[in-house]
């Protein structure tokens, strides 16, 4: 075996997938493909082999012959940059106020994309939201120490973390529990018979048939259920009316079903319901406990739709201090000690994130992955089944794919050979063509993406 396909036994093997599957995969190049010395591109070609294997799995216990999967890692390294544009306009992925701060003894990183994280963070520093500066801003932190301004910040549930090293997290009572997760967990936590999935012919995506909700929002799940769409699934993206998204939505709802449904009301509650009844996966990223106040947590689910798949994602793990602790990936590379490894490797002294949202990425095919695999266990002992993934674990083992000599002098590759047009309801849309190359049925968004709202929250007709 090359390093890669190491790397995707490993994944493979935790999940307790057949060995003989793995002689389906071929994996091609080699880090560095981005600047960066950390292994992102291994993380992003390891993680979406991944996804895809293990569906054409789940569809070959269906019934259905085995299919090469290839993933060539520059190109799934750029996929994961997340790069698209709407009629030719490329958003910036960032408000103003997001990004690093200098501390009166060190760094602090801000995420400020939602305005009422902007807004709050601003008011902790004693700043009017609709006057303030950047340069405001940064003179107001200045007189802050980190650790203070991210314990006060987090007191008030803002989004905002301090700059540690390497060896300062790992010390951290939120570092230690980290360590001593796994990448991933799937357990059963109900008895159920093996559900009922529709019939499948070798011309159809592995997925074909399945139900998926997806009640996610940046970044990680979004992708996870992207990748569900692309192998043949239908998925629907339930979002609130109530709450805002970022731009990137354009881009992670290629292949989507897209609805509005209020979780505050007993009409949306309801609606929920009626979707759950004919679902096999539910994707959840809300914050701890959030989903499960509204009815609609692993237990009540298993219990709502006996054999279900729930899939939840967190910031920071089950465990330990930070638990319940929001967090987004930018944040969650701050605090790990990514940034200062990766400025120090660069050695100009100043922070330095990765080059692109990896553990957003990499976690959203981890999901779609862990899917996939918990669904071939329930086909095959029963039970309802719950997997568990956060974007700390796998920052954890990201950092222990090892380090990349000169990777930070890895010249950019070309988008273009990778990206492709398409109509959408929200202008025409440039991204990424999917990185997973099925040699049968090959991985496609058939379905455009659409505005949330676009679609009633009913299953289409079979």
């Amino acid at each position: 075996m090359n390093a890669s396909e190491v790397l995707l036994a490993g994944i493979w093997r935790q999940a307790g997938l057949p060995e003989e599957a793995l002689r389906f995969a071929r994996l091609t190049g080699a880090d560095p493909v981005l600047r960066s010395s950390f292994a992102v591109g291994a993380a992003a070609q390891g993680t979406i082999a991944a996804a895809a294997l293990a569906a054409c799995e789940l569809g070959h216990l269906h019934g259905v012959a085995r299919q090469q999967v290839g993933v060539d890692m520059q190109h799934a390294a750029l996929e994961c940059t997340g790069w698209f544009s709407i009629d030719g306009r490329v958003p910036d992925p960032w408000d103003a106020f997001s990004g690093l701060y200098r501390c009166a003894d060190g760094w602090v990183r801000i995420h400020a994309n939602f305005a009422h994280h902007r807004d709050g963070a601003l008011r902790l520093m004693k700043l009017d939201p609709a006057t303030a500066t950047r340069a405001d801003a940064e003179t107001a932190m200045a007189g802050w120490r980190a650790l203070d301004f991210e314990a006060a910040a987090a007191a008030q549930g803002l989004v905002v973390t301090a700059l540690r090293r390497f060896d300062e997290w790992d010390a951290s009572p939120q570092g230690r529990a980290i360590a001593a997760q796994p990448l991933f967990t799937i357990e059963r936590i109900g008895d159920a018979p093996p559900l009922a999935l529709p019939p499948l012919r070798e011309d159809q995506r592995p997925l074909a048939g399945l139900r998926v909700l997806d009640l996610t929002r940046v970044l990680a799940g979004p992708v996870g259920g992207r990748a569900l769409a692309a192998y043949g699934a239908d998925v629907m993206l339930v979002n609130s009316p109530k709450l805002p998204n970022i731009e990137a939505i354009a881009d992670t709802s290629r292949g989507k079903l897209s609805a509005h449904v209020d979780l505050h009301t007993d009409e949306g509650r309801a609606a929920l319901r009626g979707l759950v009844a004919d679902a096999h996966v539910f994707v959840q990223g809300y914050r701890p406990g959030g989903i499960a106040a509204l009815g609609f947590g692993p237990a009540e689910l298993a219990r709502q739709r006996p054999g279900m798949v729930c899939v939840s994602l967190t910031a920071y793990g089950t465990q330990g201090p930070w638990a319940d602790r929001r967090g987004f990936d930018s944040l969650v590379q701050t605090a790990m000690g990514f940034n200062h490894a990766e400025g120090e490797a660069a050695g100009d002294g100043k922070p330095k994130p990765l080059p692109m949202q990896i553990l957003d990425e990499a976690t959203g095919y981890l999901i779609a992955f862990g899917a996939a695999a918990a669904l071939r266990r329930q086909q095959q002992e029963g039970g309802s089944w719950h997997v568990q993934v956060s974007l700390a674990q796998t920052g954890h083992w990201l950092r222990s794919l090892g380090r990349v000599p000169a990777g930070l002098a890895a010249a950019r590759p070309k988008l273009t050979p990778y990206a492709e047009t398409t109509a959408s309801g929200f202008g025409e849309l440039a991204a990424l063509r999917h990185s997973a190359q099925l040699s049968r049925t090959p991985a496609a968004w058939p379905r455009p993406s659409m505005p949330p709202g676009s679609h009633p929250p009913v299953w289409p007709a079979v």
